[in-house]
């Protein structure tokens, strides 16, 4: 027993000192996307999409998953943001996958409820190998500011897809629309922090009955 205790406290050490950190260069005919990641960084977030108010949910992921971001965009603005949207969402998911690797060790699961003044929202996810959204979001009016509402889950299809997260969203409660997305974006920041952080009783190990995710 102790041989194997002390085993586990080498790969938790192993595990905590190998930097988590990916970068993904993605470009089509339409959006230009680079997206560095560092699951164990502080918060710090360098976000310029060209669509203001996803800068200001990209900070929330960063701030409240404390996690390292920074993420670059060029799209075809003039048309609109959707393109630029989902492959903001489609990088930063591969970018998540990238640095995850084979997801030893990781606690794997998250769940968590936000709220913001009226608005309450819960997230839970999986990084299951298996990508899905259940979306439950009932946003009131089509814009906030210049930002299409309906692209709020295009981003996150997009995320759960190249992530291959199982991903839950369901709105309690919430009347105005920038505090449902804000809260929406905070949950799945703090259930993303829960779930990838290293579980020193599984270090080593990847969290899966079949031994495979």
């Amino acid at each position: 027993m102790q041989t194997t205790n002390r085993q586990v406290n080498s790969n938790y050490d192993q595990l905590t000192k190998t930097p988590r950190i990916a970068t993904v260069h993605r470009t089509t005919g339409e959006t230009d996307v680079q997206v560095t990641i560092n699951l164990d960084g502080t918060g710090k977030c360098t976000a310029a999409t060209g669509i203001p108010f996803l800068d200001h949910m990209l900070h929330q992921i960063a701030s409240h998953g404390l996690i390292d971001l920074d993420i670059q965009a060029k799209g075809d603005w003039e048309i609109d943001d959707h393109h630029t949207n989902e492959d903001v969402g489609i990088t930063l998911g591969q970018a998540f996958n990238q640095a995850l690797g084979d997801r030893k060790g990781i606690a794997r699961f998250g769940n968590f409820l936000a709220p913001l003044d009226e608005a309450l929202v819960q997230v839970v996810l999986d990084f299951s190998g298996r990508p899905h959204l259940s979306y439950g979001l009932q946003i009131p009016t089509q814009r906030v500011g210049t930002y299409d509402t309906q692209l709020v889950r295009e981003f996150f299809v997009a995320l759960a897809n190249h992530s291959q997260m199982t991903l839950h969203i369901r709105q309690l409660d919430g009347v105005n629309s920038h505090h449902i997305i804000e809260a929406t974006f905070k949950a799945f920041a703090r259930a993303t922090r829960l779930a990838v952080e290293i579980d020193p009783r599984r270090a080593g190990l990847i969290p899966s009955s079949k031994g495979v995710l």
